[in-house]
């Protein structure tokens, strides 16, 4: 499809304020490129109808943790939405569109239909990007504990998220404590799209995996690593002019990066072929 439509409106919505970007449908626009025939307005209204049931099983007092209880049975339990243990790399585990239609997803995109309904019922959530998982965290004031998604909404606090970072890297891994604070609208598509790459990359579907870099770069253009990852994918597919665009501005950006040494070596390598007669 022509991908120009769907990056035009996904960076419309995100030059709004923060606090006015809609996610979800950011998400879609995400989906079209793969779903060309996607109409956004029907998974939207699917959030709308989920969450005026959920309306109706709020709890009468105004109380946090009931409110979350009550998110959890219907989404979870009544709903049965879950996450995808037996086939965690599936793509439609990435795509919105398909998550609330096969009510099957991964940590982000679980979290994503979470905070919809949350958003439609004014109680206000965001995201919280640890290293290897995706969590959700109430915005109230004074209140910090957090909502994992992926395993039922099961509700952990600070201490149960440095577990879990040790769990995934070793006794010796150590939380950085701003992981744990609300993660931006852009900050959390960005998330979505280095999933994409990773398991285009696995399928070895460059064209895909290029696709999600560039997106990727078009919404945070400071993202060095993605830049650095773009060039190499270059590199890999013979496009030495484009690899050396992206490795150069990366080395410039980033001459002290762990990796320079290495990036040096493939520059130089492209520079000693384009110099072949």
């Amino acid at each position: 499809m022509n991908t120009a439509l769907p990056r035009e409106l996904l960076c419309q919505e995100l030059q709004k304020p923060t606090d006015q970007v809609d996610l979800a449908k950011a998400a879609l626009y995400l989906a079209q490129e793969d779903y060309p025939d996607l109409d956004v307005d029907q998974p939207l209204a699917t959030l709308d109808r989920m969450a005026e049931a959920l309306q109706r099983r709020l709890p009468p007092e105004d109380y946090p943790l009931k409110i979350i209880h009550a998110i959890n049975r219907y989404l979870f339990e009544e709903l049965t939405f879950r996450g995808n243990d037996l086939d965690y790399y599936d793509l439609r585990n990435s795509f919105l569109n398909e998550v609330l239609e096969r009510r099957l997803g991964i940590p982000i995109t679980l979290s994503l239909v979470y905070l919809e309904l949350a958003k439609r019922v004014g109680f206000p959530m965001a995201g919280v990007g640890l290293p290897g998982h995706f969590l959700i965290r109430p915005t109230l004031p004074d209140m910090v504990l957090f909502v994992d998604p992926f395993n039922q909404g099961a509700v952990l606090f600070e201490q149960d998220c440095r577990d879990r970072v040790r769990q995934l890297f070793g006794e010796s891994a150590r939380l950085d404590p701003q992981l744990l604070q609300p993660i931006t609208p852009t900050d959390f598509l960005v998330r979505m799209l280095v999933n994409l790459k990773m398991i285009y990359v696995q399928r070895r579907d460059v064209f895909k995996a290029l696709q999600a870099i560039d997106r990727i770069m078009l919404i945070a253009p400071d993202a060095m690593g993605e830049l650095r990852d773009r060039g190499l994918l270059y590199y890999q597919q013979g496009l030495l002019d484009d690899a050396y665009r992206d490795l150069n501005r990366y080395l410039i950006e980033r001459p002290d990066a762990v990796d320079a040494f290495e990036i040096r070596r493939v520059l130089a390598q492209i520079i000693r072929v384009q110099d072949q007669p």
